[in-house]
């Protein structure tokens, strides 16, 4: 039996690892062994075919996945420009031009919002449905606002329909419900909002129709592509009874759960889980209009676009649509995350990372303002990778001043994740010593001794808050990373360019440290500046106007 060396190229998204460690860019050992025990991608491919073009299937519903690509230029090119002198925005006193007092208030659309975050569209996939009361609730404390995503009434069992001229229409459905009234068990009924989006299916099915009528839902959000990275939404189905179900409610349900043979692989185990799709959309710019002005007609305050990040000629049509749709706000999504079952390839290698995105969107709206300057713009909304308090004003700095707000879908579930794990370690007295130093405990406290009080920074203050209430580890989780991290985080970073408002900042508080970076802003010609020649004109003033 040939003996191995297990030092490995890995994939950790579907589960997949070379060999040897030289291997090639086709993912394949320089000498490929015919009794190799391990699996590489073309080799678990040859066995388990289209499931691998996915991440790891028996994760499905308690992850998400993102691209570990390196795109050649990240938020990290930019070097944040902190000042020394005076204070705006606030008083130049030393006892308040202080970090704690820097407002991180902004607007999505017409919505107030007490910090820059909105939890962009989580629709149908498991792992939003599992995690929906921490992000729901943390969100609402937050003060921000959630979106409800793609296909959550036709992914409903017991949703209830009628029959409509064409396809039916959803007349009542317990989740979308759920989703709606969780978020406003916490909502001060001002800060942050519902927001629920649709997709080619959801048009279908009446989704904005009934949610505005029956769940009183003001803020609507069309979905223009970009599920699973454009080609449309999609989840595993682990029973034939379901996924005979959503083909029956109109969905692409691959393989057919009604074929004779599929269904008797199913039974026979060869069969593990369905795919359920959605259609990708196609439209033209008048029919897209048309339907702006129908979901306007509704009688709703707030109507955004969420769309991904796509060719630049296609990403500029889709901001004339709405400007001149007149929409409230516009979230871009960059290369490459998936909260639920995006295809790993699409993932990788397809799409606008996000700092160029975020430079194109910037340039596309200066150039619609250097046109007309009475244009309304929307509020911009900017995603993708985004996970830190750095990358929150350098986008909002870069963007200047048309993005207001960082869209996150990830990392909120990562939060809300994480918190409901140690909320149940806690109460099954499992938490382990290494969970506890992690945590920033001593040594020699008992894990099985641990508070939720301990455990959770924001646990006393919004027990305070909310006498007799019950909040969630997930909520708390979300909370926390929410104002306490990144809203500190961000007052901090603000203070430090002296800008006590995050409407002040401007593209000149962040500038180039790579060529590639300065390139990409000169390209699209948003001002963003070189390191090494930003404010040389002020050097050689302050210089010569020197009295020594």
């Amino acid at each position: 039996m040939t003996k191995f060396n297990l030092v490995t190229h890995r994939n950790s998204i579907i589960g997949t690892r070379t060999r040897v460690e030289d291997s090639c860019e086709s993912g394949l050992c320089p000498i490929c062994i015919a009794d190799c025990p391990v699996f590489c991608e073309v080799s678990k491919s040859a066995l388990r075919g289209r499931e691998t073009l996915y991440p790891l299937r028996e994760y499905f519903g308690d992850s998400t996945a993102g691209t570990p690509k390196d795109y050649g230029l990240s938020f990290s090119d930019f070097q944040i420009q902190f000042e020394v002198r005076g204070a705006k925005g606030i008083a130049e006193d030393m006892d308040k031009a202080i970090f704690p007092n820097a407002d991180i208030t902004t607007k999505w659309g017409n919505i107030p919002q007490k910090v820059p975050l909105v939890i962009a569209g989580l629709g149908s996939t498991y792992v939003a449905k599992r995690n929906w009361i921490g992000l729901a609730h943390g969100a609402a404390l937050s003060g921000c606002s959630l979106t409800v995503g793609e296909n959550v009434c036709g992914m409903d069992s017991d949703a209830k329909f009628e029959n409509g001229s064409k396809y039916p229409r959803v007349v009542d459905t317990e989740d979308m419900k759920f989703r709606v009234t969780s978020f406003r068990d916490y909502w001060d009924g001002k800060h942050g909002d519902i927001i629920v989006q649709r997709n080619v299916e959801d048009t279908r099915l009446g989704v904005f129709e009934y949610v505005t009528s029956k769940l009183e839902v003001t803020s609507l959000e069309e979905k223009f592509g970009q599920g699973a990275k454009a080609i449309g939404g999609e989840v595993r189905l682990e029973s034939l009874e379901r996924a005979q179900l959503l083909a029956k409610r109109g969905y692409l349900v691959i393989p057919d759960p009604f074929n004779p043979d599929v269904i008797e692989q199913y039974r026979a185990g060869h069969i593990m889980d369905f795919e359920r799709h959605s259609r990708v959309g196609i439209t033209s710019t008048e029919a897209f209009l048309e339907g702006l002005d129908t979901a306007k007609a509704m009688g709703i305050k707030n109507l955004f676009i969420k769309t991904g990040a796509y060719r630049p000629s296609a990403t500029a049509w889709i901001i004339r649509l709405g400007v001149e749709g007149k929409v409230d706000g516009m979230t871009f999504d960059g290369a490459g995350g998936g909260t639920g079952m995006s295809p790993v390839t699409m993932m990788n290698e397809g799409s606008i990372p996000t700092v160029y995105l975020t430079a194109m969107v910037t340039g596309c709206l200066d150039m619609i303002k250097k046109k007309t300057p009475s244009a309304k713009i929307p509020t911009i909304a900017i995603a993708g990778g985004l996970a830190n308090e750095t990358h929150m004003f350098k986008a909002l700095a870069m963007g200047a001043p048309y993005v207001t707000c960082m869209a996150m879908a990830r990392a909120p579930i990562t939060a809300a994740m994480k918190g409901s794990f140690v909320e149940k370690c806690i109460k099954a007295r499992s938490v382990t010593k290494a969970m506890l130093e992690s945590l920033g405990f001593d040594k020699a406290k008992d894990p099985a001794s641990l508070t939720m009080e301990e455990a959770f920074i924001v646990a006393d203050e919004l027990k305070r808050r909310y006498p007799g209430k019950q909040i969630s580890g997930g909520a708390m989780g979300v909370y926390s990373y929410f104002t306490n991290r990144l809203g500190t985080g961000l007052k901090q970073l603000l203070a430090g360019v002296r800008k006590f408002k995050l409407d002040l900042l401007d593209r000149r508080d962040i500038a180039c440290i790579s060529d590639t970076a300065y390139e990409v802003c000169k390209t699209w010609g948003i001002g963003v500046e070189r390191q090494d020649t930003l404010d040389l004109e002020e050097v050689k003033d302050q210089i010569f106007s020197g009295r020594y």
